[in-house]
């Protein structure tokens, strides 16, 4: 009999945003299974954009194996899903929070995520599906969030029909040309910040965790299960409900190590980097939609950065308060001990960085490193741990399986995490994005030292860009030594890595159609 399973992600959340990583917001329920487990000290994942991200944890493939290789770009329905071999071997599932498998925006109920939310509010007793449709994804339950109230995901629904008065205090992430909105707030006048008067136990996070909560107390306590809890925070929009953002006042916050406060330093620094991140940074360019489209990081103040990086740091707390709670609940069904728990999230956040916010075609830590913590069973003998060695989220999947004491199927891309330190890995991440007339793909292969980056071909670059960071002297990655010829060898050397990845064995997918912006 494998063992039971919590999948824990967030969204948009940097590695050093931890308690345990030195971060601003207080995390004890999350130091704690660092401590008492595996703490991985790198890890990337296969994309630094959501959807392509979290498709990748879903099937443990590359996005350029499972073909939803951008937002907008939907997984297709018959993708191979851990879920569904979980599923197959008498696990029950959940989904619970934030999915994006599919466009969000979806005006005609095109995507199942979308449609089945349609269906209405689900309960235990009357599941999503309706007992008509069967599970979704190897799902057996879904319960569905986004980032606020917009669209007719579960949560959505259930403020419409439970607290609509509450609705108007989220920041509308759309304005009405369907782009994201760049409109600032807050107290520093901050991009996508508001002042929420929405009551704590409304919000989201505490949504998620007590929906979790159900869907657990329905099981009988033999079942075997694996539940994805998945946070729609620390992603943008910031605004957490008003009554708790005095946990964190933005007038204390230092600004990042990484933020150079005058603006001839940071224009150096972009300067020799790729030429798309001092486009971006002018407003000469948007290259995706993970950023406001009419907002120039040009303009973002020191004040601003101290705001969003507060208010992060209260939406990370009530994270890992929700956190607790369902350990919690794990405990008094007594079920702790069989209990693996594995936390993460799908791509990190610019937080100032560089003087920019958001996300990106920027391979850099700020997006590229996440935190990860695996705390076994206490059952399973296995840990603690601290691990150097680079690790991908694309071996979550085998992961889970390894967990369910099953082998890993042909379609899962990359081995089981490791519970201790095996040496230096090279590790892959990708971006590909076409729109608004602008192209660009990214290649990234990463060791414990080396961060080495190649740009394809493209609407601002010709194939013979790139950028290299010795980590051990740059850890900031401010200085791109691509051009560097003292390092031409391992410059090569990383070359051939991206070379093997792209040439191995397996069929790809077709990129699917862009349908929709998010």
């Amino acid at each position: 009999m494998g063992r039971k399973i919590l999948f824990i992600t967030t969204d948009q959340q940097r590695y050093d945003t931890l308690g345990v990583n030195g971060g601003l917001a207080r995390t004890p329920h999350l130091d704690a299974l660092a401590r008492a487990g595996i703490h991985y000290e790198r890890c990337h994942p296969a994309s630094v954009v959501c959807m392509p991200s979290r498709a990748s944890m879903l099937t443990g493939q590359f996005p350029s194996r499972h073909g939803a290789w951008m937002n907008g770009v939907p997984l297709a329905l018959d993708a191979p899903s851990v879920a569904e071999a979980l599923h197959d071997v008498n696990y029950a599932t959940a989904l619970i929070g934030k999915a994006h498998f599919e466009p969000f925006v979806d005006p005609f109920g095109r995507f199942a995520e979308n449609a089945l939310a349609q269906l209405g509010v689900p309960t235990i007793e009357q599941p999503w599906y309706g007992g008509r449709r069967g599970p979704h994804r190897g799902f057996d339950h879904l319960e569905l969030a986004t980032h606020g109230v917009a669209g007719s995901l579960h949560y959505a629904t259930w403020m419409r029909r439970e607290h609509p008065d509450a609705m108007s205090g989220f920041y509308p992430v759309l304005d009405r040309d369907l782009n994201v909105n760049g409109a600032g707030g807050g107290e520093t006048g901050a991009p996508q910040v508001a002042i929420n008067p929405v009551p704590r136990e409304w919000y989201h996070t505490d949504w998620v965790a007590e929906r979790t909560i159900a869907w657990l107390d329905s099981l009988p306590a033999e079942a075997d299960w694996f539940c994805w809890m998945s946070f729609p925070d620390p992603h943008h929009p910031w605004d957490p409900p008003a009554s708790e953002r005095s946990r964190v006042s933005w007038r204390d916050v230092e600004l990042p190590v990484n933020y150079p406060t005058r603006a001839a330093e940071r224009e150096a620094i972009l300067d020799a980097k790729a030429p798309h991140w001092r486009a971006w940074y002018d407003g000469r360019l948007v290259a995706n939609y993970e950023a406001p489209a009419r907002w120039v990081p040009a303009s973002l103040t020191a004040d601003q950065v101290r705001e969003v990086n507060a208010l992060n740091a209260v939406e990370v707390e009530l994270i890992d308060d929700a956190v607790g709670r369902v350990l919690g609940a794990v405990a008094q069904r007594g079920w702790s001990e069989d209990l693996d728990v594995v936390f993460t999230s799908d791509h990190g956040e610019f937080q100032g960085d560089y003087g920019l916010l958001f996300k990106g075609p920027y391979h850099v830590d700020s997006l590229l490193r996440v935190p990860l913590i695996w705390r076994p069973a206490p059952s399973a003998g296995i840990g603690p741990a601290r691990v150097s060695t680079p690790v991908s989220l694309v071996s979550l999947a085998a992961t889970f399986l390894s967990i369910a004491a099953h082998a890993a199927p042909a379609w899962v891309e990359a081995p089981a995490l490791p519970t201790q330190d095996q040496g230096d890995q090279f590790i892959v991440t990708e971006w590909d994005s076409v729109l608004f007339g602008v192209s660009v793909h990214v290649r990234t292969v990463a060791s414990r030292d080396v961060l080495y980056t190649e740009y394809r071909p493209g609407t601002l670059h010709d194939g013979s860009e790139g950028e290299l960071y010795v980590q051990r002297d740059d850890p900031l990655q401010r200085e791109n030594r691509f051009t560097d010829p003292s390092l031409g060898a391992l410059r090569r050397e990383m070359a051939e890595r991206i070379r093997e990845h792209e040439s191995r064995p397996g069929d790809r997918a077709a990129p699917g159609a862009l349908v929709a912006p998010v």
